[in-house]
């Protein structure tokens, strides 16, 4: 068997969920289909460490149309989605991955992909493409380029970047505007309010959320909690955005302030420890911390569970902790709270971020051998095709310049 999951008689249920989505990424259907017809993948072996979601097998199937050989794994332990994975399986394809994967599995299964010697990597959170540099240097001559998903992983790119670590090409999709801009924004602000309501079941109106980091994910949560009728707080290290929170009319202060204000927390920072022990110990009774971020390390949870009396599972993904005689509250341990508690963004979001994946990897088989070692971006032409996909997948036509109407921005002698 060349998979490992959970239980394979969730199939059934996992091919439905499957199909449900693949109703909603019409975009990346339509890459799909050209795929099947050109087969710009053929003979290519695409390993891949990404949530194991309902969307993510969208992508395999696009790969897999477009002559792909594709194996894949997690990219974080509580992101799998079994019943998913156990479908993917039953159709051949090579997974590895279960949800509440322990430390050795979650490595495990990343060196069953390296095993798979793959010629693309796609990555989420830069773990498969360090673990490569790191220990089988040996598989680099053979590897085209890889494609980078996340904010947290083109940082740790951009470092390797600086020291000299990097050895091949690699495409931030993060930074497509058809990504960023609507994953992190859209995605993450839906799908991270989701996750903590299944958790908790609070009500977000009338309580005080603060939100740690200001980026794209963090306009996301703030825009989406004041929609809930949360009063946010926004913490933040940059000048800019900060000044941005300001003037999109939310309050901006040092988190030794806010942390006695909020009822709940959400970190989308890409750094770590930004909740740390001393501002949990100033919370007020029964504040909920929850990140968005893609590591577990935003919130200090190490320092939390040593100093905490007690701990105790009180709902789905909702850990009860007692720290100085107060009650504090973690959803999805401090993991990505919108996989961990719930099902992730939704499928027309990833459909705009998998087709930036999936044409990423074509793009790197276009310019094979002629692309510098470093962090490129796609085009933009290829960024603004993907737009246009979402827009006719939605059925919304837009206007298009006239010939005096080119003529006029491509020069520059006419004026007042």
């Amino acid at each position: 068997m060349d998979y490992e999951v959970k239980d394979i008689s969730l199939a059934n249920q996992g091919q439905m969920n499957i199909e449900v989505a693949r109703r909603n990424m019409g975009a990346l259907m339509k890459v799909k289909e050209r795929f099947s017809k050109e087969k710009p993948l053929k003979g290519l072996r695409i390993g891949m460490a990404l949530h194991i979601t309902k969307e993510t097998a969208n992508l395999v199937e696009t790969l897999i149309a477009g002559g792909a050989d594709v194996a894949i794994t997690g990219c974080n332990p509580l992101s799998t989605q079994d019943d998913v994975a156990a479908s993917m399986a039953k159709d051949g394809v090579k997974v590895y991955g279960y949800k509440g994967e322990s430390k050795e599995d979650y490595y495990k299964y990343v060196n069953r992909i390296i095993d798979f010697k793959p010629n693309i990597t796609i990555d989420d959170g830069c773990d498969l493409v360090s673990e490569i540099h790191l220990k089988h240097p040996e598989l680099i001559k053979d590897i085209i380029g890889g494609c980078e998903e996340t904010t947290t992983g083109i940082i740790r790119l951009k470092s390797m970047m600086r020291d000299g670590a990097l050895k091949y090409p690699m495409v931030a999709v993060n930074d497509n505007k058809t990504k960023h801009l609507m994953d992190n924004y859209y995605g993450t602000g839906q799908s991270t309010l989701d996750g903590i309501i299944r958790a908790s079941n609070i009500l977000f109106a009338g309580k005080t959320l603060v939100v740690l980091g200001y980026g794209s994910c963090g306009k996301g949560c703030s825009l989406r909690g004041r929609g809930m009728g949360a009063n946010v707080i926004v913490t933040e290290v940059d000048n800019f955005c900060a000044l941005q929170a300001q003037m999109d009319g939310f309050r901006v202060m040092k988190m030794e302030d806010a942390c006695k204000l909020g009822d709940i927390f959400i970190t989308v920072t890409g750094d770590k420890n930004v909740i740390r022990l001393e501002h949990m110990k100033q919370m007020k009774e029964a504040a909920i911390m929850a990140n968005s971020g893609h590591f577990d390390n935003e919130i200090d949870m190490k320092a939390l569970e040593k100093a905490a009396s007690s701990k105790r599972r009180v709902r789905h993904y909702f850990d009860e902790y007692v720290l100085d005689g107060k009650v504090l509250f973690v959803a999805g341990e401090g993991r990505l709270v919108n996989l961990a508690a719930a099902e992730g963004h939704p499928s027309e979001v990833m459909s705009l971020s998998f087709c930036g994946q999936a044409l990423a990897c074509e793009f790197l088989v276009k310019n094979k051998g002629k692309l510098s070692i470093d962090v490129h971006q796609l085009p933009e032409e290829v960024d603004d095709f993907i737009a246009g996909l979402q827009l006719e997948a939605m059925g919304v036509e837009i206007d298009e310049l006239t010939e005096e109407q080119i003529k006029y921005l491509a020069g520059w002698q006419e004026g007042t």
